[in-house]
């Protein structure tokens, strides 16, 4: 009696789930993937929270607070990027003093996975950046710098590819033109590329040939010039290129609340994010991925 009891509520469970011809897995959940971008740019050496005195930023910033805000996203996400765009040197006395290894140190103990670099990343020269890398525990790209004749070559890359939940993530960097910015002597025999041509031959390996489901640029270009609209700038650039998903910039100390809509040249959209200067702000977007891996995206800036 007993097991025919168990075959009939076997059976009955079994025509239940066939119901509408649906059998049980179709009602489970699809599964949703989630990349949090967390990222700064042009901190300038700046390690404490500015003063209570301060006339702009009272009472903002500092690494130990950033430290703070980072782990939390990272308890709530595990899937956490925290990237920099540039400049991370020069603007304290911190810099003067110790010459870069106080920042490096820190971020490595926020555990930074990429940066690129910025003009003043090389105000003590191509040699001094060199000299404090070993207390970098984080990755350093640029495609557009060529370093094959200094002491920088092979050491920064022109991307890095992260995988975070299945997702493929590429990382590339640009830099602005050093020449007239920068003394010849700091950055020696590196050599400016065209950053245009170098972003679209980067992000078509990235795209189809490493087959990344995102791709971000870290760029040092500048927003946006309004009193010379051709240069080269995230703007400009966004509307000339495709298959990047996020460029996020520096140089210019632009602050957006939120991340910037362009249309890329296939008339998809793109995001640029900036968010200002000396580690007042840190930017967050999330990416969300469905089982087809199509992607959609919130972006915000958090006051530190």
């Amino acid at each position: 009696m007993k097991r025919r009891n168990f075959i009939k509520q076997v059976g009955g469970a079994s025509a239940l789930a066939m119901v509408g011809g649906l059998t049980l897995p179709a009602f489970t959940e699809k599964k949703q993937r989630h990349i949090t971008i967390l990222h700064t740019n042009d901190t300038h050496s700046h390690i404490e929270p500015f003063k209570p005195s301060h006339r702009r930023y009272a009472n903002q910033g500092g690494v130990a607070r950033r430290a703070t805000l980072v782990e939390q996203i990272r308890k709530e996400n595990p899937n956490t990027l925290l990237l920099d765009a540039g400049d991370i040197f020069q603007g304290t006395p911190y810099f003067n003093y110790f010459g870069g290894e106080i920042e490096f140190k820190l971020m490595s103990m926020l555990k930074y996975d990429v940066a690129t670099l910025g003009n003043h990343d090389f105000d003590n020269s191509i040699d001094g950046f060199y000299k404090q890398l070993p207390n970098a525990k984080f990755d350093f790209v640029c495609a557009n710098y060529d370093f094959k004749n200094t002491v920088l070559d092979t050491h920064v890359k022109p991307y890095k590819i992260l995988i975070k939940d299945g997702i493929k993530i590429g990382i590339f960097g640009l830099g602005i033109e050093l020449e007239g910015l920068v003394n010849k002597q700091l950055y020696k025999e590196t050599k400016y590329l065209n950053p245009v041509e170098i972003a679209q031959d980067i992000t078509n390996e990235l795209k189809n040939e490493q087959k990344c489901d995102l791709v971000i640029c870290l760029s040092h270009l500048g927003y946006y010039y309004k009193n010379n609209p051709d240069k080269i700038s995230d703007l400009n650039l966004a509307k000339v290129t495709k298959n990047i998903d996020l460029i996020i910039g520096g140089h210019t100390h632009t602050f957006l609340p939120k991340p910037t809509i362009v249309k890329n040249m296939d008339d998809k959209n793109m995001l640029i994010n900036q968010v200002g200067a000396y580690g007042v702000n840190v930017g967050r977007v999330d990416f969300y991925f469905d089982e087809d891996l199509n992607k959609t995206s919130t972006g915000t800036t958090i006051l530190v």
